[in-house]
């Protein structure tokens, strides 16, 4: 069962109150940086990752151990639940944030926890890179196409820019189930769709100003089409 928004909320205020000089990380980037965590080809223990959450140092300073306790189990519960939809409905639900001036949804934060976790392993990444089918590959790249776009390094046009930032938040969930299916297989389990661990099998592909099939509400071309 998911987190309740009183359960988040409340793992966003203990993350906020971790000492802010030392840039710990938000509940969007926190949400991203687990599934990151979680679809890594490699395994990484919470000794290994949990220090990150808390900023630059990896030092929480905890002010005593009850806010210790209650803080990383509050995190753990949520990499839980990120982990249960992962595994039982292989189902991605990214937190973004929203602008609160303009209402527009922000993915950047959600994506930049994502490819922080990609850092932790990044031979296995490579190496993921280097064998995986074109289709995942795609995948793969426009993930990290995304973070070049939110540190201002991106070398596609404002235009472009501006189009994959309207259909980030959209396409980024199916990007991750399909690096998934190539990273952790055994993670998904049996699905109703394909067996993850099996090649691939895609159905008919529809037309690419068809309604796409990933229930998102946009056209074929400007969904999963795009890769």
């Amino acid at each position: 069962m998911g987190q309740s928004d009183q359960d988040l909320d409340h793992l966003s205020q203990l993350l906020l109150a971790l000492p802010t000089q030392n840039m710990p990380m938000t509940l969007s980037e926190l949400d991203g940086y687990v599934t990151g965590v979680l679809v890594c080809p490699d395994m990484i223990s919470p000794s290994e990752w949990l220090p990150h959450i808390w900023g630059e140092t990896g030092d929480a300073a905890f002010p005593d151990q009850q806010t210790a306790k209650e803080t990383i189990g509050a995190v753990m519960a949520h990499y839980n639940s990120v982990a249960e939809a992962i595994t039982r409905r292989l189902r991605v639900e990214p937190i973004y944030e929203i602008d609160p001036n303009s209402d527009e949804t922000m993915w950047e934060p959600w994506i930049d926890g994502f490819t922080r976790a990609m850092g932790l392993r990044p031979d296995a990444w490579s190496n993921l890179l280097d064998t995986v089918d074109e289709e995942t590959q795609a995948t793969l790249i426009f993930m990290m196409a995304l973070q070049d776009i939110y540190t201002g390094n991106s070398k596609f046009t404002e235009e472009e820019i501006n189009e994959i930032d309207l259909e980030a938040p959209d396409l980024i969930p199916n990007c991750v189930v399909t690096i998934l299916h190539k990273s952790r297989p055994e993670l998904a389990g049996q699905t109703p769709a394909n067996l993850p661990g099996q090649p691939f099998q895609a159905g008919p592909r529809p037309g690419r100003n068809d309604p796409c099939t990933c229930g998102s509400g946009r056209k074929y071309k400007q969904c999963c089409g795009r890769n």
